[in-house]
């Protein structure tokens, strides 16, 4: 399991540093496939995957995506509110046979993954993109990879003993500064390549890198709450010894549009 476990992961980012790197449609395309992968999965929670409610939300997400692919950020907002009633026409001429739940799981999937998860490819394609995307990386995965060091070193205090009875306050204070450190050394390493911080670089990315550490938590607990509600173990198994896309990418969900807006800030 372990080996698996490690072999998938290894696999896992590798894939995210080539489409990263390349950015553009290549990032854009894996993007938008992993949101609708974990729209699928979200949608499967709720018995919506295969059900013309589901295929609602679907049509929605391709449609924001094609938006955000032609710069149509106009749109948005129509986009999302057309959604919203074809999802309640749905709702209403499919009734008894679709639950209240079901159709604001529909409404919320496509927010939840698509939306959210578009601020990854929005923020490489930005001002100094190339290297603040990986902000998002820093203070996701290396958050959950401190915090699960500090977790088994010092752990004794339980942060959320019934929604995740192995997190503990010693993980997520490690997770946290750990991305904060992370960050700083990021930021110190590529100063000029982020004229914005200008000799601050290191101070900001360590700061944005803890803000987005603590949501990324936040995170990764929401998906959790889901699946305790529903009694899932794991949203798939697409990813071998991690589960499925949002099982891996839930903490990213918080930490993408986070930094997108907090890098823009420092930048305006």
């Amino acid at each position: 399991m372990f080996w698996t476990r490690l072999l998938s992961g290894v696999i896992l980012v590798a894939v995210a540093l080539a489409a990263v790197i390349a950015g553009g449609p290549v990032l854009f395309a894996l993007v938008a496939a992993i949101s609708l992968i974990g729209m699928f999965e979200l949608y499967r929670v709720y018995e919506i995957h295969n059900r013309l409610i589901g295929c609602a939300g679907y049509a929605a997400a391709a449609g924001y995506f094609a938006l955000l692919y032609f710069g149509c950020q106009e749109f948005y907002l129509a986009l999302l509110a057309g959604a919203f009633l074809l999802v309640m026409c749905v709702y209403v001429f499919s009734f008894p046979k679709v639950s209240a739940e079901q159709a604001m799981a529909s409404f919320f999937g496509i927010f939840y993954l698509a939306v959210m998860l578009s601020y990854v490819y929005q923020l490489r394609e930005g001002a100094d993109g190339a290297y603040l995307v990986w902000l998002v990386f820093i203070s996701s995965w290396g958050c959950d990879t401190c915090a699960y060091c500090a977790g088994r070193l010092f752990g004794k205090h339980k942060m959320a003993p019934v929604l995740s009875p192995k997190k503990s306050v010693e993980g997520a204070v490690g997770g946290v500064a750990g991305a904060g450190i992370l960050g700083a050394v990021y930021g110190a390493v590529f100063q000029a390549q982020l004229p914005a911080f200008s000799e601050m670089a290191a101070l900001w990315c360590a700061v944005i890198c803890m803000a987005a550490a603590l949501l990324s938590m936040v995170g990764d607990l929401a998906a959790s709450a889901i699946k305790r509600n529903h009694g899932v173990k794991d949203y798939g198994k697409l990813i071998p010894g991690h589960g499925g896309i949002l099982d891996r990418f839930d903490s990213m969900i918080f930490t993408a549009p986070v930094i997108f807006y907090l890098a823009w800030l420092l930048q305006v």
